[in-house]
């Protein structure tokens, strides 16, 4: 190789045994139990979506109120609707909402921080007070606010709920990109006569990664349940669709007679957000860069 071409060679991005790391994600023990209760919450959801199973909106007052046995294995409701079709499919909901916002948000906001954290000046200073705008509202009562405002269905709920979160991840894209924009391997990048705008999205971004997988991991917890609280309020999936949160308010006054009702939903919800929250902290460990020689 000449010289010439020495010269414009980048240098690369320092890498610590990114593979290696992510995969020890999945060797702790919170890593582990978080990855076995998702895959049995997307089994559960991807079995409703495919249409598996019983309709989870058929009615049959006949068998109203059962308890748990071999044809309803979770009960049936006021409407002898099953429990089990319903909880599955609520499961879907909350992770298609779920899934929708934190997507919506995490693109949004990762755009904004990395740009205002690299080119700073004005647009630095126009996403600090959108931030913090949205951040002088509490997270439910703005999401509340937004979802009350838009005509219901699940996209809407997933809009507010994006909303909410896009502030969060334009700070915590912004603050290692302050950080980063001046290591050498992006100063030499910019040196070379790459654009601003390539060595940010070739060098910057690809190091930033595994924070942004943490917080995305995180806010989907959070998101299903902003979700579960908005149906709970009436303001999220509108009926005849399941919602979790929907069916614990439904199950309120009846849980003395059904209390299968309220523990189906309720479990299902705990199942989901404790699977994401303990994949975080598996992911959070494995990418802590403190640990990276350990």
């Amino acid at each position: 190789m000449s010289a010439a071409a020495d010269m414009h060679e980048v240098p690369q991005v320092p890498t610590t045994r990114a593979s290696g790391r992510w995969v020890k994600a999945f060797r702790t023990p919170s890593g582990i139990v978080g990855l076995v209760l998702m895959a049995v919450v997307t089994v559960l959801a991807l079995l409703a979506a495919a249409g598996v199973g019983q309709d989870p909106a058929a009615q049959n007052v006949s068998e109203a109120l059962q308890g748990p046995s071999a044809s309803h294995w979770l009960g049936t409701d006021q409407f002898g609707r099953d429990i089990f079709a319903r909880v599955c499919s609520g499961l879907a909901n909350s992770l298609r909402v779920a899934l929708v916002s934190v997507t919506v948000a995490a693109i949004g906001g990762v755009l904004l921080g990395i740009l205002a954290g690299y080119y700073q000046g004005i647009l630095d200073r126009v996403v600090g007070v959108i931030t913090n705008v949205l951040f002088a509202f509490p997270s439910l009562l703005l999401a509340l606010a937004l979802a009350a405002t838009l005509r219901r269905s699940w996209l809407t709920v997933a809009i507010a709920i994006a909303v909410v979160y896009l502030p969060i991840f334009a700070r915590v894209a912004r603050g290692p990109v302050l950080t980063l924009r001046h290591a050498e391997y992006v100063l030499a990048a910019t040196a070379v006569g790459r654009s601003r705008l390539s060595t940010l999205f070739e060098h910057v971004l690809p190091n930033i990664l595994g924070i942004l997988v943490v917080q995305i991991t995180l806010s989907l917890s959070w998101a299903i349940l902003t979700e579960a609280a908005l149906s709970f309020l009436g303001f999220g999936t509108p009926p005849p669709a399941a919602s979790l949160g929907g069916m614990v308010y439904a199950a309120q006054s009846l849980t003395s007679v059904a209390p299968w009702m309220l523990y189906a939903p309720g479990a299902a919800l705990i199942l989901a957000v404790v699977g994401l929250n303990l994949l975080g902290d598996g992911l959070r460990a494995a990418l802590d860069p403190r640990g990276a020689n350990q």
